[in-house]
Formats: C-alpha cells, sequence, structure tokens
C-alpha cells in the first residue's frame, strides 16, 4: 500500500546526510509506554518518545501491495528487572502499538504500521532481560474465528434489551407465499 510522504520528509532525504529512525507507541492499561531508536526524548507528534538507542530492534516490517495481514516483531534488550517485571504483570493482548518512521530534526513522520499486541517472549538474565512483542496488524483478526453465533442467548449476552433474534426460530420453517395466492 502506498503513503503519502510529508514534504518534510522527502526534503530532508534529498540531502548528503540522513539520520532515519523508528518510533513506536504501547497503549497499554497502566499507561503509553513510548519508545524511539535515538537517544534522549524526542517529541512527536506532541508526546514524548524515550530513546532506546540499540536496544530496540523491529523485524519484519514490509510494504506489500495487497491487503495481506502482517506481524513484526519489536525486541527491547538490556531492560532492567523493573521493566521485566512490568512486562510479566500487564496485560497486554490486544493492546494497540503503532510504528512510526521519520527523519532526525524534521517533525513530521509517517506511521508504518499499526496493530494489537499478540505474543510477548520474555529471557531474563541476573542484570538485564530481553523483551520480544509480536504485533499482529489489524488484517489478522479478520482471518481468526469469530466465538459470535446468530442466536438469541449470544445476543442478549451482549445487548440484554436487543430482541432482534427472539423470532428467528419462530420464521426458519414458516412458508412464506411470494407471488402467488394463497390458497
Amino acid at each position: 500500500m502506498s503513503r503519502t510522504v510529508p514534504a518534510g520528509i522527502l526534503t530532508a532525504l534529498a540531502q548528503s546526510n540522513v539520520e532515519p529512525f523508528y518510533a513506536v507507541e504501547f497503549l497499554l492499561d497502566s499507561g503509553a509506554i513510548r519508545l524511539w531508536t535515538g537517544y534522549g526524548d524526542r517529541v512527536i507528534d506532541g508526546e514524548t518518545y524515550t530513546g532506546s538507542g540499540n536496544l530496540m530492534a523491529i523485524s519484519g516490517l514490509e510494504e506489500v501491495a495487497d491487503l495481506s495481514a502482517k506481524s513484526i516483531n519489536i525486541s527491547l534488550s538490556g531492560m532492567p528487572g523493573s521493566i521485566v517485571s512490568l512486562a510479566l504483570q500487564e496485560p497486554y493482548q490486544r493492546r494497540k502499538c503503532r510504528v512510526l518512521w521519520g527523519v532526525r530534526d524534521v517533525a513530521d513522520f509517517v506511521e508504518v504500521f499499526s496493530g494489537s499486541l499478540n505474543k510477548m517472549t520474555i529471557e531474563d538474565s541476573a542484570e538485564t532481560g530481553t523483551i520480544s512483542v509480536l504485533v499482529d496488524s489489524k488484517l489478522v483478526e479478520l482471518e481468526k474465528a469469530s466465538n459470535r453465533r446468530y442466536t438469541s442467548e449470544n445476543q442478549k449476552a451482549r445487548y440484554p434489551s436487543d430482541t432482534f433474534f427472539d423470532y428467528v426460530t419462530a420464521i426458519q420453517d414458516a412458508e412464506i407465499l411470494w407471488g402467488r395466492k394463497s390458497a
């Protein structure tokens, strides 16, 4: 899928020295975690992102022309024990994540991926740990089977006052005369 690249980034890409970066935003229940692949703090779209340097790696990013479901892997290495314990306690599945791409000294950015957190792998050592997160695109949800049923009971579980499916059993075997007179 092609994207519109802001003019500021196009101008920066024409320079002889280009410093691109990635920024990742995890929207968790306890609050957002925002990291970028540089050093120090960086404000992107009004939000402060903390520099992770080369401790963050993103793999699986690819631009495709069709509507295929893709996943990426975000790996954070050298994390202190406090971050690892937070990762162990925080419910993460189906929480939103987005990946931005930009050029240093340019305020513009491009969102290159967005999806939901799916699977987390933690490798913990004595001093630091590595956290890897699999992020599925929104299209992966379409490939999964729905647990919803078209029954009155299932509908009432979500919407207690809805009576739409109450009449399905009464009409499923009804003979409907269409285009002819009844006898």
